[in-house]
């Protein structure tokens, strides 16, 4: 049954979570979950909310603040919020790297700081820009300037930035963090506990491959995970090419405490999906 199939049939409702065919086993707690909601347009932020519950899963992520009381009602925390909008929009194409943003920038990731500790959450994603012809060198200097005023507000506010790194072969063309060497160059030049990586496994898939001893060498410089299954960014399942079920073993070993983002588009029932992914994911 398709997603709009499975809305329209009145199969998700205010009892959505209830509607899952019978429980997996308990989840065994050493990875934290949390989903994406973006991937889940045809449920409102509170039939996801319900359906986490139900499934084990610990935050939505991806939310603005208008949302954030929704899942919070459920016990649930956003553990990656949005950062802010300019202009009515949120651009990763603007980002830090370019110093004409930074005008804006620097006092709307201020106050997005100051929302995220105020609704007692500690993480807020940002983006580095597109290159538009920049060199690595002078995007790197760029971001630095950009980031490092942020940096006593989210040491502060007990606050961590997390850049995302993402493809620019097939999704985001052009984009500059786009491989995990740049991204943890920045983060050592920042040198700082509040300024971290969003590693997107399916992203760094698509650019780089070598997943788990990526991990392994950079774990210190990464503050948040997301998942999706390569080619299409579907089923985390035998689908697709990745061992989630061992990436997420490696990711366990590095001592990671944080949460794991499910951002996989959903080919099937949507939210059985979902619970089986956080299945795999389990370890």
């Amino acid at each position: 049954m398709q997603r709009r199939e499975f809305v329209k049939t009145g199969f998700v409702g205010a009892a959505a979570a209830s509607l899952l065919p019978a429980a997996k086993p308990a989840l065994k707690g050493n990875i934290n979950h949390s989903v994406c909601r973006w991937c889940y347009g045809d449920l409102s932020v509170e039939q996801l909310a319900q359906a986490a519950v139900q499934i084990g899963i610990g935050s939505v992520e991806l939310l603005t603040p208008e949302e954030w009381p929704i899942i919070q009602k459920y016990g649930l925390t956003c553990a990656m919020p949005f950062g802010p909008v300019m202009q009515g929009k949120r651009r990763i194409t603007e980002g830090f790297n370019d110093p004409a943003n930074h005008e804006w920038l620097i006092p709307l990731f201020k106050k997005r700081i100051r929302e995220v500790a105020d609704a007692g959450f500690d993480r807020v994603i940002c983006f580095s820009g597109n290159r538009r012809g920049m060199s690595d060198e002078e995007g790197l200097r760029n971001c630095q300037e950009g980031i490092a005023p942020l940096l006593a507000d989210a040491e502060s506010a007990g606050v961590t930035l997390c850049m995302e790194l993402l493809n620019s072969k097939v999704d985001h063309r052009d984009y500059m963090c786009d491989r995990t060497a740049w991204g943890v160059e920045l983060a050592e030049r920042l040198g700082s506990e509040h300024f971290k990586l969003l590693y997107d496994i399916y992203h760094m898939q698509i650019m780089e491959g070598d997943v788990i001893r990526t991990i392994r060498d950079n774990h210190q410089y990464i503050g948040h995970y997301h998942t999706g299954g390569n080619p299409g960014r579907n089923e985390i399942d035998d689908s697709q090419e990745l061992n989630y079920t061992a990436i997420m073993r490696a990711i366990v070993e590095t001592g990671y405490t944080g949460y794991v983002g499910q951002e996989f588009v959903p080919s099937r029932t949507p939210l059985v999906s979902l619970r089986d992914a956080i299945h795999i994911c389990d370890v």
